[in-house]
């Protein structure tokens, strides 16, 4: 069965998406390679794109398994379902840009796929089991990322106690180029899977292929979109991320970027869509706190930790009024 227009143009929505997801989470992997000075900001989003897109060569599926056929029935998933899941996650995407506020383009469309589901098939349609899991990561991989930030300072502070400052320095600006590749590998390994699951539902429920799998060509167009708008940067929130939570040096911004990496890493070999954006805040907070707890603009974060827990709720509300809205189109 060939591509309709419908189709298409829902694909081309995915991808828009997927893109402001590029363009929103940004600062999860340059804000604090920027604000440490590292790498300038133009070519520090050259970094974070490459190694989001070379994510694609070495991880699986098994995120976009979770997002296309583990949070509502498959079953029930039409293009009123996908676009009304869409709408409320670009609509949430776009609120909390504008706004500056770090919250996750993940949990935004996991909160617009559940929204658009009940909307259609009330709470049945929900698949308790894979959307229990998300919600358990909500809580654990920021926990996770702020205790081993919290580590890791506390080690690398320790193996550099007899070192000067500057070989310290030195050092830890070369070692961030590392922990910042491998933080956009993470991301791009978590974060473009997710629109990818989605297409790969609707490619599905169109009867595109007789059950439901992740063709390449949608993982490689995912990567490549969502690498596209990491470059064109999201400097509102790098502003957030970089500089308002906590002061960051390079080391401090190297260990929470390697916080994040692994935490990310973890949550991909097991299929948990995780928020990138909750994971490196809190590995932000976690190197601040090592320092002092007064340097840590708790202020700030609480504003974020409110952002974070409306978001799924905020994003399914929305997604059910797109839903009735795509009905009505499509």
């Amino acid at each position: 069965m060939g591509l309709s227009i419908t189709l298409v143009l829902l694909i081309v929505v995915a991808l828009a998406f997927d893109f402001m997801n590029g363009l929103h989470d940004a600062a999860n992997s340059i804000a604090t390679i920027v604000s440490t000075r590292v790498l300038k900001p133009q070519y520090a989003v050259v970094w974070a794109a490459s190694f989001n897109f070379i994510a694609f060569f070495i991880f699986g599926v098994h995120v976009a398994d979770t997002i296309g056929k583990g949070l509502v029935d498959p079953g029930i998933v039409d293009d009123a379902v996908v676009f009304g899941a869409l709408g409320g996650a670009i609509a949430w995407n776009a609120i909390t840009w504008w706004g500056g506020i770090p919250s996750s383009s993940s949990h935004a469309l996991i909160g617009g796929m559940v929204g658009a589901g009940v909307a259609k098939a009330g709470f049945s349609s929900i698949i308790w089991g894979g959307l229990s899991k998300t919600i358990y990561a909500i809580v654990l991989s920021p926990f996770v990322g702020f205790s081993l930030a919290l580590l890791l300072v506390l080690l690398v502070s320790w193996a550099f106690l007899r070192s000067s400052p500057a070989f310290a320095d030195k050092f830890s600006r070369k070692s961030q180029l590392v922990s910042a590749a491998l933080y956009s590998l993470g991301h791009g390994s978590n974060d473009a899977q997710k629109t990818a699951g989605l297409i790969a539902v609707l490619l599905y429920s169109h009867g595109v292929y007789s059950e439901f799998t992740v063709p390449g060509w949608v993982i490689l167009s995912c990567y490549t979109v969502m690498g596209i708008g990491t470059l064109l940067g999201g400097w509102r929130i790098v502003h957030t991320m970089g500089s308002k939570i906590t002061r960051l040096t390079p080391m401090q911004g190297s260990c929470a970027e390697t916080a994040g990496a692994l935490t990310l890493f973890g949550a991909t070999y097991m299929g948990i869509p995780v928020s990138t954006t909750h994971t490196i805040t809190a590995a932000i907070v976690g190197v601040g706190a090592a320092k002092r707890v007064s340097a840590v603009r708790w202020n700030v974060a609480t504003g974020i930790v409110y952002a974070w827990v409306i978001t799924m709720p905020a994003a399914a509300v929305i997604a059910g009024l797109f839903y009735w809205l795509g009905k009505a189109v499509f």
